[in-house]
């Protein structure tokens, strides 16, 4: 670790939801002394901007990327659009962090892979789950050998519809989104985070669209297994149709992890605290007028409390800011897991859709 902090200018690419809270935790940094951002929206634009005392406003990240006071970027725009800002950045050799996934597409997500490694610049990807106590506590039990020869590992993820229909409407290529590849990627990716060490060999998966299909030529559910080259078994299942009124304001998840020598479930369904309200509240992805139940905790970034978000998305970003600035470690998915994690969706929705086992590796032809 660097004893004197580097000075940062950072440029955040997309001013939604996630830019803003990025962008606040940053303006808090000390290491951070200039701040741009790159937003196509110009009254989002203004008010991020006003927000976070912003240097700089465009709607042209190639013109925010150009700045010279420019030395790292945050990549937050929709999921379908992070090609190009990404190797913009890359022009400059900007360290980024880039929100989950790399591209929608896996050949795009594998161009995109190389560009990175051949740069050999510093970009991670914001698997902001990494950052909660409960998955480092898991992951430091699995990597000490705790359990033994992990064996098989479980987990099921439950959401309300209400983050399904914001991904559907933001898009004119349904085909290209899905729960797997858009949510179920952060279970995948605590599961795969624990067994690093083992190597996919297969997967096998079935969907259902009784819900999201008819209205938005979409999926509902996906359950699936990945068999790894020991014979370990992953098994996975993930549905974003509940109804509005289910309660978790995103995420409701249950892992387990089996091993030779023991065995760690975790209960993150955030039921230990619920809030019963004659007000919608403001709590979550996309806060609906009918919601007047929530588990608490349960949208992911975290929560804000006295003015400033509170949680494992701050401490992400913080942690990130400080890997730049002062050479820190951190535990932030490199762009090679995140490439990993897509195709292991691809390849899930691929045997959804075939009806059949499909061999991994993925061919980028193959989707």
């Amino acid at each position: 670790m660097k004893r004197e902090a580097k000075k940062i200018g950072l440029a955040i690419i997309g001013a939604g939801r996630v830019g803003l809270m990025r962008g606040e935790v940053a303006a808090r940094h000390g290491a951070v002394e200039w701040i741009g951002i790159a937003e196509k929206r110009p009254d989002r634009a203004k008010e991020v901007a006003a927000r976070i005392s912003a240097d700089f406003v465009t709607g042209d990240y190639r013109e925010l990327l150009r700045r010279p006071e420019v030395t790292a970027a945050i990549i937050s725009t929709d999921e379908h659009l992070h090609v190009n800002p990404i190797l913009c950045a890359l022009e400059r050799g900007l360290p980024m962090l880039i929100e989950k996934p790399l591209a929608t597409r896996l050949s795009e997500s594998g161009r995109v892979l190389q560009a990175i490694e051949q740069a050999k610049v510093d970009a991670v990807v914001g698997y902001t789950q990494r950052f909660r106590r409960r998955w480092l506590a898991a992951k430091e039990k699995v990597r000490t050998g705790a359990l033994g020869e992990v064996t098989l590992v479980t987990s099921q993820a439950f959401m309300n519809r209400l983050v399904a229909i914001d991904n559907y409407q933001r898009t004119d290529k349904p085909e290209t989104i899905s729960p797997m590849v858009i949510s179920g990627t952060h279970a995948l990716d605590i599961a795969m985070w624990c067994l690093e060490a083992k190597t996919p060999v297969e997967v096998y998966a079935r969907s259902v669209d009784k819900v999201l299909g008819p209205l938005y030529r979409g999926i509902d559910a996906t359950a699936g297994m990945v068999t790894f080259s020991d014979g370990c078994v992953y098994h996975l299942s993930i549905s974003w149709a509940l109804p509005v009124t289910w309660p978790a304001a995103v995420y409701s998840l249950e892992i387990g992890i089996v091993g030779t020598e023991g065995v760690l479930t975790i209960d993150d369904t955030h039921r230990d605290i619920v809030l019963a309200v004659s007000k919608p509240q403001s709590e979550g992805y996309a806060p609906d007028q009918s919601r007047l139940v929530d588990f608490m905790g349960s949208y992911p970034p975290g929560d804000i409390a006295f003015g400033e978000l509170r949680g494992p998305m701050r401490e992400e970003t913080e942690a990130w800011l400080n890997r730049v600035s002062l050479g820190v470690p951190t535990q932030h998915a490199t762009a090679r897991e995140a490439h990993q994690r897509l195709m292991l969706t691809k390849a899930l929705d691929l045997s959804a859709k075939r009806r059949q086992p499909v061999a991994f590796p993925l061919a980028a032809e193959e989707e």
